[in-house]
């Protein structure tokens, strides 16, 4: 649910601590991280490449990032089989979808805005890859048939239009020790 704002302009859910300095504007955001690197935007580039076609052949899994059109966000998992993504075009791919808890926030948040980023990893690599673009959700297309398993046609497909796309730096997988088993905390 999104937070409200009340007639002062104020969130009365928000948590504020004595000793909080908050963010106050981009400016200040690009003064304590300096400029980016020339390589770091340098790679952004709007359709996929054959790097970028291998990493969604071998990603069985993905992240799907949506928000309503008053900006409440949420983030999916995705997963299948190694490659499950269908890719259409240098500019256009689609993923199926799943049966799963039915809820579809995703696609309710999609009907609303189209905005929508993918997170795409491999189990084991250091491959982070981001897409980001316009989705739209098709019930039947023909390649449909392409997206079967078990020889079950998916009902829904989400439809992504690249506006972006970038390999992502692996630290956050490195600092989480994601793919070392010793570090995980399993209950």
């Amino acid at each position: 649910m999104p937070h409200t704002i009340d007639a002062t302009g104020e969130r009365p859910d928000a948590v504020t601590e004595e000793g909080w300095v908050e963010l106050g504007s981009r400016a200040e955001l690009r003064e304590l991280l300096g400029e980016p690197w020339p390589l770091v935007i340098d790679k952004v580039h709007d359709r996929l490449t054959d790097e970028d076609r291998d990493i969604l052949a071998r990603s069985p899994f993905c992240l799907l990032a949506t928000a309503d059109a008053e900006g409440g966000c949420d983030v999916s998992p995705r997963g299948d089989a190694p490659g499950f993504t269908h890719v259409l075009s240098p500019g256009t791919l689609a993923l199926p979808d799943r049966a799963g808890n039915r809820r579809g926030d995703s696609f309710h948040n999609i009907l609303d805005n189209p905005h929508a980023g993918l997170l795409y990893l491999i189990p084991g690599g250091k491959e982070v890859l981001r897409i980001n673009g316009r989705a739209r959700i098709l019930t039947d297309a023909p390649f449909f048939d392409a997206m079967a398993r078990d020889g079950r046609r998916p009902d829904l497909a989400l439809l992504l239009e690249i506006d972006e796309i970038y390999l992502h730096c692996p630290q956050s997988l490195n600092r989480a020790g994601l793919w070392k088993p010793q570090s995980w905390q399993v209950s």
